[in-house]
Formats: structure tokens, C-alpha cells, sequence
């Protein structure tokens, strides 16, 4: 991260030291929060709330039409085409989008992020009208990609960054929650267009209402607080990056994973967080349910996000243990959850297989059918587990660190890692792949991506943050790192005077 002022430099680095232990009681009073209206609005939680808000109008519609199955379509294999493309295009987006991130501001690059969800789902209105436009709804899912990377690094920038360190898991479930609502509120209206049909493909209106609020949902960040002028609810301030030289950012996100290897014991979790949308998304509920059925079916998924982000931030906020307990504990759910939900579901999958599905042999299931509840309830539990998943893995991220430029290398790296994953399971279903063959791998990625985990929970996630650990943060303009020493005595920092998270066992 460049730093193109003295002045800014000190006030950078007093502001991570400051960061990394919660709150500093010298200085927290340096930086009284606003009150009133004004106070209000730029809370965290209010910001929080609306970067929830550009998500529930982008890639939460998009996860309504996905998890729809085939987007809405007869015809899986453009959607899954499509969607091999989009994630293609979003890992090598993402690798570099924290870098965008810090030079344009997360601003910008969640309104550039937000716009290639509207041309995303404008294509599968295209396909509606014309059969053979498949080709431009590959194209778009392409162009999504290098959008999503964008506005998801700006994300967990955000997300991450404005919490203190006992809040993170809140911050997480309050966005969690809004984001999914876009699912709940797109899968709702796509309930409600085709309640009267029993066909296999949604109409017109819904892919003309999604459009609508996706182009809505580019405006919400103009109305945003910029983040530097960001202040925690203890008082201390949000560093933002301060529009750095390429040549600096290319050497912190070197630093990034050099300086702090252990980021790639969580890659394997990276690459699962999206690889079982596949089986879940087209294996499941795209091939054993006909549309109104789908859409229900949706409706829940994203519902039973809400519980799912809400139970697992609960439990990683815990005020009664260490952070350290915590992170063991929030693991542990993870395993019994991805054991209990594969189960269940390898019971269901042994009962059918794509050639079954594609020559009619097991027909589509209506929500009015004997045997529904059982199934749908297993779709619930997927839900909870892929928010529990998710918030999870950036807890674990926020654990590491408290700088939002490392932040949004982190995510970036989370992203770009899901995104090559996603690809490459979307692409095994273009090409039809059984889908015992997709379950199973996505079971077994899953586990092994806990299992590479736990090193780096007991290795790295301690219960704080140190000034140590933030080796962005000490970059000075040349891109050389600072001693920690050396910048505790330029800003007079003492860490025994600071709050930490907690140290309750």
C-alpha cells in the first residue's frame, strides 16, 4: 500500500495500531464518532446494511436464478456453460481485484462490480425470446466474472474492516443476511409468476423483474459513506488505502501470501465454498423438481441462509470464550454439518442418475407430491450449511488481519481460488458428468478442506490481532516493510494499554 504523505503515514499507521488491539484507550478519544442523523447513518452496521443491499440486488438475484436450476431453462448445459465461464473469467479477475480495490476505492468498485449482474440476466431474457442466444448468455456470464471479482473484493474489504474485532461475526450474519434476502425475495417472485404452471422454464416477467432491481442495485454504493471517513463503533478510524502506486500493490500482494503463508491452508476451503452450488443448484433441485417447485425450493435455500449466517456469527462473537475456542468450535459445526447433510443426501442420489432424469424414467416432483417435505428440508439444510460455510471462512480471514488492504487481497485470493473451483465443477456438468461422480467430490472436498484448515486455526488465529501480523500495513512508500518497533515509536503506540477481543477461556 503506497503511502503518498508523511502526515497520512503517520496517521495510517496509528490508525492499524490501534486496529489490531480494539481500542486504544489513549486514543480512541482522538476520534469521536458522529452523532445524531449523520451518526447514524455512517454506523457500521448502516453500511453494512447497504453494501448487504448492492449484494441483494446483484448477486443475490443471481443466486435466485441459479439456484432455480439451469437458470430458469430447460436445457441445463448453457447455463452450466455459462456459469464455467463467469467462474473462469472471476478467478483471474479476483486474484488481481484487490489491487483495483485499493487504487479505485471500493466505491467505484462496487458500482463497476454490480453492473455485469443486469447484462447477466438480460441474456437469459434474450433466451427466452430466442432460443439460439445462447452464446451471448456465455459471453455475459464471462463479462459477470470480471465484474463479481470486483464488487466481492470490495465486499469483504468492507465487511471485514469496519467491525472491531469482537463484532466481526455480527458484521458478517448482518450482511449475510440482507445478500440472501435477494435470493428469498427472487426466488419468491419466481414462485409467484409460474404458480400456475407445471412446465420446466420460467417466463418473461421474472427475468424483466430481476433486470429491473439488479440495474437499481448500481446505484446503492453512490449513497455510501466513504471509508475514510469511517469510524468504528469504539471510535477508532478505518484505514482506506489512499489510491497506491501499481508498484506497490504488486509488492503487498506479493507480501500478502509471502509474509503470511498460512492463507493457503484455507485455499481448500476456498475452492469448496462453491463447487457444491453445482450438485446442489442442477443435480438436486434442477433435476428432481419442475419449475414452480424450483422456485420454491429456492425461496427456502436462501431463507435458511438467513438462520445459517445468524447461528454461525452468533457462535464466533461468542463474548464467554477466547477467539482461539471460538474458531475450534465454529470448525466443529462445519464437520458435523457437512456429514449429517451428505448423508442424507447420498441416500436421495442413489435413486436417480442424469440418464433417468433426462429420459423421464424419474419425473419432476411437484411441491404437492407425497414424499416432498423430505426432500425439501434437505435443501434447507443445504442452505444453512453453504451460509455457515461462507461465514466462516471470513471470519477466519478477519481473524488474520484488520488492515482492509490486506483485506482485499485476502478476498481476492478467496474468490479467485472459489471462482477456478466453481469452473471447473460447472464445466464437469456441462459436459455431463454423473452426478454420484459430483456429489461425491463434493463431499470429499469439503471434508478435506476442513481438515487443511485446522493447522492454520491452531497455528495462526490467536485472540487478537498484532501490529506484527499486519506486514501491509508497515509498508512505507518504497515498498519496503517497517519494524514494528520502529513504527510503535513513531506513533507512540503501547499495546499493553489496548482492549483486546478477549482472553475468557
Amino acid at each position: 500500500m503506497s503511502i503518498d504523505e508523511k502526515a497520512d503515514s503517520v496517521s495510517s499507521q496509528q490508525q492499524h495500531a490501534v486496529d489490531h488491539h480494539g481500542t486504544n484507550h489513549d486514543d480512541a478519544a482522538t476520534y469521536q464518532r458522529p452523532t445524531g442523523l449523520k451518526g447514524l447513518y455512517s454506523h457500521p452496521k448502516v453500511q453494512i446494511a447497504l453494501l448487504g443491499l448492492v449484494c441483494f440486488m446483484g448477486p443475490g438475484l443471481f443466486n435466485a436464478l441459479n439456484g432455480l436450476g439451469a437458470g430458469g431453462q430447460v436445457d441445463s448445459a448453457t447455463s452450466a456453460n455459462s456459469n464455467s465461464a463467469l467462474y473462469a473469467t472471476f478467478a483471474v479477475s479476483a486474484f488481481f481485484a484487490g489491487s483495483i480495490n485499493n487504487v479505485l476505492g471500493p466505491k467505484l468498485t462496487l458500482i463497476m462490480g454490480s453492473t455485469g449482474y443486469s447484462l447477466y440476466i438480460a441474456s437469459y431474457l434474450a433466451m427466452n425470446i430466442n432460443a439460439s442466444a445462447s452464446g451471448f448468455v456465455i459471453a455475459a456470464g464471462a463479462i459477470l466474472g470480471i465484474c463479481a471479482g470486483l464488487l466481492w473484493t470490495a465486499q469483504g474489504s468492507i465487511m471485514l474492516s469496519y467491525p472491531t474485532e469482537s463484532e466481526k461475526g455480527q458484521s458478517i450474519y448482518i450482511f449475510w443476511s440482507i445478500f440472501n434476502l435477494g435470493g428469498v425475495v427472487g426466488g419468491a417472485v419466481a414462485f409467484g409468476a409460474n404458480f400456475n404452471t407445471d412446465g420446466n422454464s420460467v417466463g418473461n416477467g421474472t427475468y424483466i423483474g430481476f433486470l429491473v432491481l439488479t440495474i437499481i442495485g448500481i446505484a446503492i454504493p453512490l449513497a455510501m459513506i466513504n471509508p475514510k471517513n469511517m469510524r468504528r463503533t469504539d471510535g477508532s478510524r478505518v484505514t482506506s488505502p489512499r489510491h497506491p502506486s501499481w508498484k506497490t500493490e504488486i509488492i503487498a500482494l506479493k507480501l500478502a501470501l509471502v509474509n503470511d503463508p498460512m492463507i493457503l491452508l484455507l485455499f481448500p476451503m476456498f475452492l469448496a465454498s462453491n463447487w457444491f452450488y453445482t450438485w446442489q443448484f442442477n443435480a438436486y433441485n434442477g433435476a428432481l423438481f419442475n419449475i414452480r417447485t424450483r422456485s420454491l425450493n429456492s425461496m427456502v435455500y436462501w431463507a435458511s441462509q438467513v438462520v445459517g449466517s445468524i447461528s454461525i456469527g452468533l457462535l464466533l462473537d461468542a463474548k464467554n470464550f477466547s477467539r482461539r475456542t471460538r474458531a475450534f468450535a465454529g470448525w466443529s459445526v462445519l464437520l458435523i454439518m457437512i456429514f449429517v447433510t451428505h448423508t442424507w443426501g447420498y441416500f436421495y442420489q442413489k435413486e436417480y442418475t442424469r440418464e433417468s432424469i433426462e429420459s423421464g424414467e424419474t419425473p419432476k416432483m411437484d411441491f404437492s407430491d407425497s414424499g416432498y417435505a423430505a426432500k425439501v428440508w434437505l435443501y434447507l439444510f443445504f442452505g444453512i450449511v453453504d451460509a455457515q460455510w461462507q461465514s466462516a471462512v471470513y471470519w477466519l480471514m478477519g481473524a488474520m488481519s484488520n488492515d482492509p488492504a490486506k483485506l482485499a487481497y485476502f478476498s481476492g485470493f478467496y474468490k479467485a481460488i472459489q471462482s477456478a473451483g466453481a469452473a471447473g465443477i460447472w464445466r464437469a456438468d456441462g459436459i455431463k458428468v454423473p452426478y454420484m461422480n459430483i456429489f461425491l467430490s463434493t463431499w470429499g472436498l469439503t471434508v478435506a478442506g476442513l481438515l487443511f484448515a485446522l493447522p492454520m486455526i491452531h497455528l495462526r488465529v490467536k485472540n487478537t490481532t498484532d501490529l506484527a501480523d499486519e506486514t501491509i500495513a508497515r509498508l512505507d512508500d518504497t515498498g519496503a516493510v517497517r519494524d514494528v518497533q520502529e513504527v510503535q515509536h513513531e506513533i507512540g503506540h503501547t499495546p499493553a494499554h489496548a482492549t483486546r477481543d478477549t482472553e475468557k477461556v
